[in-house]
């Protein structure tokens, strides 16, 4: 779902209709302009529910302009649909390292109060949190326990869930950020959107049409 700076500016300008919108409400979606399909199937963490994954980059902006309205969609998804975020690194050393920032701050309990403020500094104040000692000293700054953070910024344990990642990015070919897949079976392509209502309308009638083909076989 690569978007322009253009087409994201109008979406903001649906951001509160985007909060309002019914789950479903989306019309009639059109394959090729509002969805495509994943084939084969990418894969689920979740059996037995319906799995919507963003995939984002701290280094992105559009990714930035969105992320304030995508947990408040989220927290209104139906009991049946989870969801889940994918930081990607596309390759990119820089991006590899935003992705274990975001996976050690889940460790160290920090994400929820930080991750808006990642972008801020990124995108806005233009830090260059793209290598461990930078990552480092805007965290002690923000009153992190950096000796924990570090701990766990290399790990294992992060290593795996970044290359997890990369290996999503690969299943669902995702080629650019923001995006937004369903149950493994649609990523949202929302050509000619006019905004996030109706970006997050295609999501939610994606969840519908999930529900239905699933129950179909």
């Amino acid at each position: 779902m690569p978007l322009t700076r253009r087409d994201f500016q109008r979406m903001l300008m649906g951001a509160v209709a985007a909060a309002l919108l019914p789950v479903g409400a989306s019309g009639d979606l059109v394959e090729g302009r509002d969805w495509r399909r994943v084939n084969p199937r990418g894969p689920s963490a979740t059996a037995g529910k319906l799995e919507v994954l963003e995939f984002f980059a701290y280094g992105c902006p559009h990714c930035a302009d969105l992320n304030p309205l995508i947990e408040p969609w989220a927290a209104r998804l139906p009991h049946d649909v989870t969801f889940r975020r994918i930081p990607v690194t596309f390759g990119r050393a820089a991006w590899a390292n935003l992705a274990r920032l975001y996976f050690a701050l889940k460790v160290t309990g920090d994400l929820k109060r930080l991750d808006q403020s990642i972008f801020e500094a990124v995108i806005r104040q233009r830090r260059g949190l793209y290598t461990e000692k930078a990552i480092l000293a805007w965290l002690g700054e923000q009153g992190v326990d950096t000796a924990a953070f570090a701990s766990v910024f290399s790990s294992f344990a992060v290593e795996t869930q970044v290359a997890q990642s990369d290996a999503l990015v690969r299943d669902f070919k995702i080629d650019g950020v923001p995006a937004i897949t369903v149950d493994g079976r649609y990523v949202v392509l929302g050509r000619g959107a006019k905004g996030f209502a109706e970006i997050l309308g295609i999501a939610d009638g994606l969840i519908a049409m999930a529900r239905t083909e699933s129950a179909n076989g």
